[in-house]
């Protein structure tokens, strides 16, 4: 099994570069994990309790869960993977089976940041793309998908989106095999990758 983990800032086009491997692909020989099913079950929290916890800390992150999940399907073991609903900040009570591929990727704004995670992954790519474009990106979806207003968006942004970028994304840079700039479709930066699972997976 090939993992490849796929970092960068909200909003950043993480999903698409995502999309853009798959499509480079069998469908059978890929499969996701997402950072954000990974969120810490808050059941015990109030909703307004849950609303003020730092998302974008790497504390609000269950990585002892996402590595005892890779480590199973590395063993070849289907796991139940979390499934969060972002308008109740919490987990819902289901779960969705996912069974090993040849390549897992697994993508989120903090999956480098975790030096456990790190050494599991085969292929590190950072995605990075202009503050401002992850900004307008980020009140887009938030706004359409997430339930959320124009001034929540814009307070958790300035008061820990922004700073936690700065403190704990940016950083993980250093880490990463290939950076990928913008999320305009990356022909080059696509091909290289495909390159790399091919003969990865030929081993």
């Amino acid at each position: 099994m090939l993992i490849i983990g796929i970092a960068g800032g909200t909003g950043s086009g993480k999903t698409t570069v995502v999309n853009q491997i798959i499509n480079e692909l069998p469908p059978d020989e890929v499969g996701v994990i997402s950072q954000d099913s990974y969120y810490k079950d808050t059941s015990h929290l109030s909703f307004e309790e849950r609303v003020k916890i730092n998302f974008d800390h790497p504390q609000s992150i269950d990585f002892d869960l996402l590595v005892s999940h890779l480590k199973e399907l590395k063993k070849g073991n289907s796991i139940e993977q979390p499934v969060y609903s972002f308008i109740d900040h919490n987990r819902k009570k289901e779960t969705l089976t996912t069974v090993p591929k040849h390549v897992m990727i697994v993508e989120g704004i903090l999956i480098l940041t975790h030096p456990e995670i790190r050494k599991m992954f085969d292929i590190k790519i950072y995605v990075h793309a202009d503050s401002d474009e992850r900004l307008i990106r980020r009140l887009k979806r938030d706004i359409a998908e997430r339930g959320r207003d124009l001034e929540e968006v814009l307070n958790r942004y300035q008061n820990t989106l922004k700073p936690m970028h700065q403190q704990f994304i940016e950083p993980t840079k250093e880490y990463a095999d290939i950076i990928i700039p913008t999320n305009r479709y990356n022909t080059v930066a696509v091909d290289i990758v495909r390159t790399i699972i091919n003969q990865k997976l030929k081993v």
